[in-house]
């Protein structure tokens, strides 16, 4: 037993484990009548069979956790309180495993991330509501551990593997999507906005990065069609965020890959595609106003004489009044004073929706919650993930080749940002997306096209993905 427990605690833990549980069995047999009881055993007995491959396993479960608990599925009530469970375990065990294996040293952006969280947990002391904004900062704290932990144990010295299959991971989240909304005629990401930031700033480049990069023609086209019932879906939500976000990502690769046709064939197609969508799944509720154009269904939302920012206005100038009233502290991450004085907090491990603005500005946001003086390790960790974005757009731009696994990390945090600036997501960690971008944004660094790192050898890219160009734009 003592040798079990030296060379791996975690199947020692889940010995006394199972012990503990027959134990209890066999002397109070009546618990295991409560369906709760099994249910949060079930849920146990997974997370320790995700654990025992947790380089392999456990980045993904993680993510399915949060995507289930934010949709009207079945047992997402569950999944909405034991994410933070999930979370807060892979972030311990990520730390633990982290330091026992030759790995790359934290940098500058670990050291704002930590920032980060003293200035959440400073902002705590003053809110009106400090229990919420402590547990709040808590879930970033956790977020960020799992970031600078566990994602980069998940993809170092496996990159091949993990791109192959957040790949087709996209792909089949934009196939089954479709069903659900198309035949099911089921909102499973809940309401149309959350289907745009689904769509426009994941699906979108990871599948675009995924079709530069195919050799085989048979993929190609599976991923084209991929690709391109991911833009049906992204305007068919009519969440214009959504498709700002997939715009820009898309203009900036093509301009930095010096790929000027493909601008304007992607830009044609998405014409079509956004006719296509404005005729077969036209917008519900439509206003008296909308007269069936593009225009007004996708700039205006068929309230044209309101203006372009009408549904975000009267959030932004709250946002803006309530830092003019608590301007140096804020008023606590993750709480509002000026939103509603009578916000009900019954579920402590939930993100309350009350407590967050639909259509916010996710940097006008965390700059209320933390005030001005918190604020300036939250600018300084953007900053530093906006250097280490245009690197990798710059090599692009030197090499003309898409092919480097931090491609596809670059041009996903490129839509995440703008998509960041007309909604607030960016920092609200119960927040599917949001935890996908700051793991994404501490694994940058580490792929990073030309970095000599001695720890780590040379990147092999996967078969399924490698041809002649990728042989030859990796060995320049």
């Amino acid at each position: 037993m003592n040798r079990i427990f030296a060379k791996s605690p975690l199947a020692a833990v889940m010995i006394l484990g199972c012990a503990g549980v027959l134990t209890v069995a066999l002397l109070r047999p009546y618990y295991f009548s409560d369906p709760r009881l099994l249910g949060s055993l079930i849920f146990l007995q997974l997370t320790a069979a995700i654990l025992w491959r947790y380089q392999q396993r456990f980045f993904l479960f993680l993510i399915l956790i949060f995507l289930w608990a934010g949709t009207p599925l079945p047992m997402h009530d569950v999944w909405t309180v034991g994410r933070w469970f999930v979370l807060g375990v892979g972030a311990a065990t990520g730390v633990v495993l982290w330091t026992r294996i030759p790995h790359r040293p934290f940098a500058g952006l670990h050291l704002a991330a930590a920032g980060c969280v003293l200035a959440a947990l400073a902002s705590a002391l003053v809110s009106a509501y400090p229990e919420v904004a402590f547990l709040k900062a808590a879930s970033l704290f956790l977020l960020f551990l799992f970031g600078a932990a566990g994602a980069r144990l998940a993809i170092a010295g496996r990159e091949g593997k993990f791109f192959s299959g957040l790949l087709l991971g996209c792909e089949l989240l934009v196939y089954g999507t479709a069903l659900l909304y198309f035949v099911a005629h089921i909102e499973a990401f809940g309401n149309r906005n959350s289907l745009g930031v689904a769509m426009g700033v994941v699906a979108f480049p990871i599948l675009l990065w995924g079709l530069m990069i195919s050799a085989q023609p048979g993929v190609r086209r599976r991923r084209m069609f991929a690709l391109l019932l991911c833009l049906l879906l992204l305007f068919a939500s009519y969440e214009r965020a959504g498709i700002v976000a997939a715009l820009v990502s898309f203009t900036i690769v093509c301009i930095s890959l010096r790929r000027y046709r493909l601008l304007i064939e992607g830009l044609a197609v998405a014409l079509a595609i956004a006719v296509l969508a404005s005729a077969i799944a036209p917008p519900r509720n439509a206003s008296v106003s909308d007269d069936g154009s593009l225009t007004s269904r996708f700039v205006y939302k068929g309230k044209r004489e309101d203006g372009v920012f009408a549904s975000r206005r009267t959030v932004w100038d709250q946002t803006l009044s309530s830092l003019e009233v608590h301007p140096w502290f804020g008023t606590g991450f993750g709480t509002s004073s000026t939103f509603d004085e009578k916000t009900e907090i019954s579920d402590k491990f939930s993100s309350a929706d009350q407590v967050n603005r639909e259509h916010g500005n996710s940097y006008l946001e965390i700059a209320e919650w933390v005030g001005l003086l918190g604020v300036t390790p939250f600018l300084l960790l953007l900053g530093l993930i906006v250097t280490h974005v245009c690197r990798v757009l710059w090599w692009m731009r030197q090499t003309g080749s898409p092919f480097s696994y931090a491609v596809p990390l670059a041009i996903f945090l490129i839509g995440g940002l703008a998509h960041a600036g007309f909604e607030d997501w960016l920092f609200a960690v119960g927040y599917h997306t949001c935890v996908l971008f700051w793991s994404f944004a501490f694994v940058l660094p580490d792929l990073l096209p030309n970095r000599v790192n001695r720890q780590f050898a040379p990147v092999k890219f996967h078969p399924a993905i490698i041809n002649n160009s990728f042989r030859a734009a990796t060995a320049q």
